[in-house]
């Protein structure tokens, strides 16, 4: 029974390498060339894994990218747990946030285009990863304005806010995706929306009415 489990690790060992193999390979080929560049006939080739394995792991593009746009967050999540974001107060930690999350995600243009693709793809079966991402920006940002360490869970206020503030930043994402406007302007919506509701927010805390919708759950 030892060496049994001790093979079944080895296989899943395996398996998770050959997984991390297919989502660097994708990274890489949509950095060259977008979205349109990831095709999973070259991204398995790339990886050196059959393509059947590659199914077997991932049910499309879109999945597959939804899996790399994972691993930037974890880089994300990394980088903030080594160096917490500072600032005096809450806005200026979510400026610092926001300008820290955006140029890493458009400093490689045709990778961040690819993603954003990926995330407005919809669909059931991509629907828990895209919720992941929405949960992991917004315990982020919670965790900005609170500053600090950050310990302990959000407040719903925080959650609301974090919420509100994924929304806005992702749509000036998708804007910019689509030539809309500049990197710039992502970072400057979002940083406006964020002054607003902030400022909103603390007037209203006298009377318990933040002026935000209950924060929804994802699905």
């Amino acid at each position: 029974m030892v060496a049994g489990a001790r093979e079944s690790v080895f296989q899943s060992r395996q398996m998770e390498e050959r997984a991390r193999r297919i989502v660097v390979a994708a990274i890489e080929l949509a950095e060259k060339g977008g979205f349109e560049g990831v095709r999973l006939r070259d991204v398995a080739a790339h990886a050196d894994v059959a393509l059947g394995t590659l199914y077997r792991r991932f049910r499309g593009k879109e999945d597959l990218l939804l899996a790399a746009l994972e691993h930037q967050i974890g880089t994300l999540e990394q980088r903030i747990d080594a160096q917490p974001i500072t600032g005096m107060a809450p806005f200026d930690r979510v400026q610092a946030f926001f300008r820290l999350t955006t140029d890493g995600m458009c400093a490689r243009p045709h990778l961040a285009r690819a993603l954003v693709r990926a995330v407005a793809a919809g669909g059931p079966e991509l629907s828990q990863r895209v919720a992941a991402f929405h949960e992991r920006l917004e315990a982020m940002i919670a965790r900005a304005l609170r500053g600090g360490t950050g310990g302990g869970p959000a407040t719903e206020l925080e959650r609301r806010v974090s919420q509100a503030l994924v929304h806005v930043w992702f749509a000036s994402l998708t804007g910019w995706a689509s030539g809309l406007h500049g990197v710039e302007a992502i970072v400057a919506d979002t940083c406006s929306a964020a002054d607003l509701i902030l400022r909103g927010s603390a007037r209203g805390a006298a009377d318990g009415n933040p002026g935000l919708p209950p924060h929804r759950e994802h699905v």
